[in-house]
This record gives C-alpha cells, sequence and structure tokens, in this order.
C-alpha cells in the first residue's frame, strides 16, 4: 500500500491513502487536540483488528454482536515510556453462549496488527528531492 503524509498546519499530521485520510493532531499545548495522535491511532488499531476478527467469528455463526465490546488497556514502562502489555478484554453479554467464548479469544488473537507487533518488518528512512515540488 502506498500512502501519502502531509502536514496540513500546527501539529497536524494527516495520513492519505486509498482514498482515506485519517487525520491526527497532538494533544494542547503541544497541539490543537484537534485528532487522535499517531500513537492512540496505532493503539487504536490493535484493537479495532482484533474487532474486525471478532465480528467476523459471530457474522460467521450468525452470532448477534450486541452488546460485545472489547475494552483495551495497556501497561506503560514509567522509565522509558513505552507500551510493555496491551490487554483486550472482550466482554460479551449474560446469554452469549458459553462454548464460544474462548473461541473468540482464538479470533481475536488472529489480528494481523498483533501479528505484526510479534513479527515486526524492517524499516528503512530516508530523504528523496521531490523535484515535483519546485
Amino acid at each position: 500500500m502506498k500512502m501519502m503524509v502531509d502536514f496540513p498546519g500546527g501539529a497536524r499530521v494527516d495520513a492519505h491513502f486509498d482514498g482515506f485520510t485519517v487525520p491526527t493532531d497532538q494533544p494542547a499545548p503541544a497541539g490543537a487536540n484537534s485528532a487522535p495522535s499517531p500513537f492512540a491511532t496505532f493503539l487504536a488499531a490493535i484493537g479495532t483488528c482484533a474487532g474486525i476478527y471478532v465480528l467476523g467469528f459471530c457474522q460467521q455463526r450468525g452470532l448477534p454482536t450486541d452488546g460485545i465490546r472489547i475494552l483495551q488497556s495497556d501497561e506503560t514502562d514509567p522509565a522509558t515510556g513505552m507500551v510493555t502489555k496491551v490487554t483486550l478484554d472482550i466482554m460479551v453479554p449474560p446469554n452469549f453462549p458459553e462454548k464460544y467464548k474462548s473461541a473468540l479469544v482464538k479470533a481475536a488473537d488472529q489480528c494481523k496488527v498483533k501479528k505484526h507487533l510479534e513479527h515486526p518488518p524492517t524499516f528503512e528512512v530516508k530523504t528523496l528531492v521531490d523535484i515535483t515540488a519546485a
């Protein structure tokens, strides 16, 4: 996938891809807090990705998703500020079939974002001159 990132003003940094724009900003006072921070968007990608797998599991079995929620929390190392643990609690209503509860966990565990964190890609960052910007 190709993505273009630009700087629309202030502390905003937006990503554009496939006809979508994902806006980001920084909390005040560094930014205007007009959108989630890039890191919050990253964390949201984990929960929403797990949610896609939970949703698909339920849809394939004709199970209603009313009342199903995923509560995501993280633990951070105070010395480094790095996230050390992400917890996903899949909340189901009381009438959710017992036989599917552990399968929901297995479905969420298939999240592609989580798998990329477990087996990270390599990164290459470089500067190129854009002759079309002149």
